[in-house]
């Protein structure tokens, strides 16, 4: 059994102004960046004593804990947020997936923190949940387990945060608000003007300024951030896109999954929640050709288009983009083979990055099809130089035109009581 939102299954006495807190803070969160728009984060909020226990059992520095801490867990003035993946919603197609599920998950942890250090409620301690949670009293050592019988069994927890109220709030949330909303993928034509690189310089590159997400050193894998403006570099990540960019049209089960999120229409998009309409792939377009492209991209008939070609044809319209925008950016990681943690953090950096762009009037579109198959990103490493492992690539620039941003499921679907 699961308790959802809305917040009068809580206890009275429980958090009344964290509740509020947090109700808002989710708001600006859902409007987070995620493969496809699919949404794969979860929240638990410790209401009960057993959660509570369990969260700061987690949290401590020594798994000696006395009926006494139980107690003082329980009643203390601390809020304890438990970060989850979604497996209901998350994608399974390709192995690369699992990168980019994470990254979207600690991308939706990072502004979602942020919005509560802007209402006073600041984030001092996490711990990132896994087998070795055991070696802290836990009885259930699967992740799943940990939390009791209200959790929901398609959660994977990832992280444990515990946060304390501060009577200086954090950043502005009116302004985290709007520069959330107006942060969202454009794939539109970008201005053919190069970026001012003073403009660039002033992008945050070091994760320093996370709420709490940042890397350890020394632990965790480190993330770099490469931007991308020389004619030569730009025009070899637009090789890659065009050689291999059909892949994602040709692999049946990526593209039968891809495919499921496009929405018919704006009302199909508003219901669903999640996902993007054609216009949001392809740009406004006329009734005849959208009816055109729905049969076009359809799993049956791309089964049959991609022996003539059609699925190289698309990678050579997107690579026409990516050839044109002024520059792109990628993120990788120091390691090779980052652990669940790192990835998380990633996902953390990534956000940061993508608001102070916003913030600086630029805009971003993915390119993710050149990192969703082990040798054409090997490629991509190689050609830019990138340490480790890659885990996102975009074009950056000025838009040219607007584009309307995706839709979000309520807020309220990513948050339970436990």
């Amino acid at each position: 059994m699961t308790s959802t939102f809305p917040f009068q299954s809580a206890p009275a006495n429980r958090g009344e102004a964290f509740r509020g807190a947090l109700r808002v803070a989710a708001e600006i969160a859902a409007r987070s960046p995620s493969s496809h728009n699919c949404q794969p984060w979860g929240v638990g909020w410790t209401i009960g004593a057993a959660a509570r226990h369990t969260a700061a059992a987690l949290l401590a520095e020594t798994a000696e804990r006395t009926r006494a801490d139980h107690e003082a867990a329980a009643q203390d003035e601390a809020e304890y947020l438990v970060l989850a993946l979604d497996r209901a919603r998350q994608l399974t197609a390709l192995p690369s997936h699992g990168v980019e599920m994470l990254v979207s998950c600690g991308a939706y942890g990072e502004i979602l923190l942020r919005a509560l250090a802007a209402q006073g409620w600041r984030a001092d301690r996490v711990r990132f949940v896994g087998p070795a949670s055991a070696a802290h009293g836990l009885k259930d050592a699967a992740p799943e387990g940990i939390f009791g019988g209200r959790w929901p069994r398609a959660w994977v927890p990832l992280c444990v945060v515990r946060l304390s109220h501060t009577r200086t709030p954090g950043n502005d949330l009116a302004e985290l608000r709007d520069t959330v909303r107006a942060r969202h993928t454009n794939r539109g034509p970008y201005r053919p003007d190069g970026i001012d690189p003073a403009v660039l310089a002033k992008l945050p590159t070091s994760g320093s300024g996370l709420s709490l997400f940042r890397a350890e050193p020394g632990r965790d894998s480190q993330v770099t951030v490469r931007h991308v403006v020389a004619d030569a570099e730009r025009a070899a990540v637009a090789d890659l896109v065009s050689r291999h960019g059909g892949r994602d049209f040709s692999h049946r089960a990526a593209w039968r999954e891809t495919h499921s999120f496009i929405r018919r229409d704006d009302a199909d998009a508003e219901s669903s929640g999640d996902g993007f309409t054609l216009g949001q792939l392809f740009g406004p377009m006329s009734p005849p050709r959208r009816l055109g492209m729905r049969i076009a991209l359809a799993p049956a008939t791309m089964r049959i288009l991609r022996h003539v070609g059609y699925h190289r044809l698309l990678a050579r319209r997107l690579a026409a983009v990516v050839r044109c925008s002024p520059a792109a950016v990628a993120l990788s990681f120091d390691d090779e083979a980052p652990g669940a943690e790192s990835v998380v953090r990633g996902g953390a950096v990534l956000a940061d990055y993508w608001l102070g762009a916003t913030r600086a009037g630029l805009v971003l579109h993915p390119v993710s099809v050149i990192l969703q198959h082990d040798d054409v990103r090997a490629e991509l490493e190689q050609r830019l130089g990138l340490p480790g492992r890659a885990f996102f690539v975009s074009r950056l620039g000025r838009a040219a035109t607007a584009f309307p941003p995706s839709r979000r499921l309520a807020a309220s679907r990513a948050l339970r009581l436990v």
